[in-house]
């Protein structure tokens, strides 16, 4: 089924995992990220062959860019001004480009990674933090242009930069306690100005202050992936939950433990509305591996899922789990 209605009386969405019109024979694998430019266009970073692939809102075909030798593509933030911000997570760069691919600027040196004492993606061999980067996942930019990047799989550390690159602060440690982090994987900046960082494999969200001062933060979440804000304030959480993309040797925390999920809550971390966390993954309105949801000026969300990358590629997916889907508010 590839249009479903979901959610409850509050927060109620029509699920399409056929939005997208993909031109015939592109395959995108795994999508990672999605944004959209100031003519409400959507950007959809992928790891096809076309890296790149733009529709309208309806899902109607634009163009593609393509040879763009990205490592493996990750996070995904466009500006009010249409610059492309694109984090390579392999490559340990942050790249921007202007809307048809063209490249303006590069931070971190291509296959260089900072020193953190891992030897992998793994960030349980983390020892201690570092500079950028190594395999950052995403970034938020600010109202001066200014941006924070996560970084990442490799590091536990938020980096603070310019409009033009330079780098302001960076914050953070391994592990479990309040300004330490295990994989932050996104990030998204409220409007009274708080930094939220979704701190996946410690199931929580830390909120931090524009200069990097530890808030707050939200816990008792699914392996939070990614989050964004509605346009009346709401939160997005989408929980990657622990069904798939386990690390090896890590385990449930709890027998029934929810697999991947969409958790509405407000800002203060009250539930309003979960929707999926089962095991009909292969529907519209549920989820197999939750790894990116942005929400348009019109407040319809968009998720993409990494299915091949977290168990897909090895045969643990059903058939037919889709790599993007748009819910729109009904």
């Amino acid at each position: 089924m590839t249009i479903k209605t979901i959610g409850n009386s509050d927060f109620q969405f029509e699920a399409n995992a056929a939005w997208a019109r993909k031109p015939e024979g592109v395959n995108w694998l795994d999508v990672v990220a999605v944004h959209f430019t100031a003519e409400n266009n959507v950007y959809v970073y992928n790891r096809g062959d076309r890296e790149m692939i733009y529709f309208d809102s309806q899902g109607n075909y634009l163009g593609d860019w393509g040879d763009t030798n990205f490592a493996r593509p990750h996070g995904l933030t466009i500006s009010p001004t249409n610059e492309v911000f694109c984090t390579d997570d392999f490559a340990h760069t942050v790249t921007k480009y202007d809307l048809q691919g063209n490249e303006l600027l590069t931070l971190g040196i291509r296959g260089q990674k900072a020193d953190t004492g891992a030897i992998d993606v793994d960030y349980r061999n983390i020892k201690y933090s570092a500079g950028p980067f190594n395999y950052p996942t995403n970034l938020a930019l600010t109202n001066d242009g200014g941006f924070y990047v996560s970084d990442g799989y490799g590091n536990a550390r938020i980096h603070q930069f310019t409009s033009t690159g330079e780098h302001i602060r960076s914050w953070g440690d391994p592990g479990t306690k309040p300004s330490q982090f295990a994989v932050p994987h996104d990030l998204r900046i409220a409007d009274n100005g708080e930094l939220w960082v979704a701190d996946r494999e410690n199931d929580r969200i830390q909120i931090f202050s524009p200069e990097g001062e530890f808030i707050r933060l939200i816990d008792n979440l699914a392996r939070p992936a990614s989050l964004d804000f509605g346009p009346d304030g709401e939160v997005y959480v989408f929980e990657l939950g622990y069904r798939a993309g386990m690390f090896p040797g890590n385990q449930p925390p709890y027998e029934g433990a929810p697999g991947g999920r969409l958790t509405v809550m407000n800002q203060q971390g009250d539930v309003l509305c979960q929707i999926a966390g089962g095991d009909a993954t292969a529907e519209a309105g549920d989820f197999y591996a939750p790894h990116n949801v942005r929400v348009d000026a019109n407040g319809d969300l968009y998720l993409t899922e990494v299915v091949w990358a977290a168990g897909g590629g090895r045969g643990l997916a059903p058939d037919g789990c889709p790599a993007l889907q748009k819910l729109t508010r009904v």
